[in-house]
């Protein structure tokens, strides 16, 4: 990568990963790398004109995109065209854009979700287009994996150097808390904060079995630096624990459980719908790169998430 200078731009710089990649940035630093963190206030991005004003000012040649509409499975029941029409309009401008004013390099952030609902396990980075997303999020899945489609194109037509990643659950401080729409982890982490202090049990939503691997922003965020710096591939990663580090609901509602130190047990509420059994993803090509790459073991980062929510509880989104 060299030692020329690297403004390097971060669209929804102040969410879950964002703020990840600003703590692994200083654990790593690079003297001529400079962080930019765009925030919602800084310009819509779902808007062309506001988008280019971005880019023209601080005219960045690197950019890590990870700006997007999400929501937990039943906000994506209901709202499918909302997802799929916003994330269109808002990668579509942030890779115009970056092609037009000669970016060097985009990393766009999928999702395992985007992958076909009918597959074998595990998952890899071939098998995106192979099939139909799960139905309950099509309008999201379809627009991340329509990056791909475009990362290959601007490729082809223009020799733009534009990749994705694709990280499997993640969770951290800074994470979306919301009790309708937040996502596993954070969700049942407020559930518990609740509990806690009404003296109840934590009740999870489902049968507990569905199995999922989850990694730790921080870890991520490392990644996600490596990918930036030194992965030369259009293909997209996924950036995901090993196999044998996928859990079950019901273990990682009982590492929450464990960190409120809650007293009530856990109710397994199963008029809830699972959403999908498994997604199994394999971290094969990472693995390749980055053998020996180790992740914090899920009990310790949910205790440090636990943490983070308790001293943050007045200011984290929810």
């Amino acid at each position: 990568m060299g030692s020329e200078k690297k403004i390097i731009l971060v669209t929804g710089g102040s969410g879950l990963v964002g703020q990840a990649i600003k703590q692994a940035k200083q654990q790593d630093p690079r003297e001529n790398e400079t962080f930019i963190f765009l925030t919602s206030k800084d310009g819509d991005l779902k808007d062309p004109a506001a988008t280019q004003r971005i880019f023209e000012r601080y005219k960045p040649t690197h950019v890590i995109h990870l700006a997007a509409m999400v929501g937990g499975l039943f906000n994506n029941m209901q709202h499918n065209l909302d997802f799929l029409r916003n994330n269109i309009l808002i990668n579509d401008n942030v890779l115009h854009n970056s092609h037009k004013l000669g970016v060097k390099k985009v990393v766009s952030c999928l999702s395992t979700c985007i992958f076909p609902d009918k597959t074998s396990y595990p998952i890899d980075e071939t098998m995106i287009h192979n099939g139909p997303p799960h139905p309950s999020n099509f309008g999201y899945s379809y627009a991340k994996r329509l990056i791909d489609v475009q990362n290959h194109a601007y490729n082809q037509q223009h020799g733009c150097h534009f990749t994705s990643v694709i990280p499997t659950n993640v969770f951290g401080a800074y994470d979306n808390f919301n009790l309708e729409d937040g996502h596993v982890i954070p969700g049942l982490i407020h559930k518990a904060y609740i509990a806690k202090k009404e003296g109840k049990p934590l009740v999870v939503a489902g049968s507990g079995k569905p199995l999922r691997q989850f990694i730790y922003s921080i870890d991520l965020a490392k990644l996600f630096l490596f990918v930036l710096r030194e992965y030369e591939e259009i293909e997209p990663i996924i950036l995901s624990v090993d196999e044998s580090s996928e859990v079950s609901i019901g273990e990682v509602a009982k590492m929450i459980a464990d960190a409120f130190q809650l007293e009530h047990g856990i109710v397994l509420d199963e008029t809830k719908s699972d959403g999908q059994f498994k997604k199994t993803a394999s971290n094969k090509k990472l693995r390749g790169y980055l053998p020996d790459f180790q992740f914090m073991p899920l009990k310790d980062a949910i205790d440090r998430t636990v943490q983070w929510f308790n001293l943050n509880y007045n200011t984290a989104r929810k």
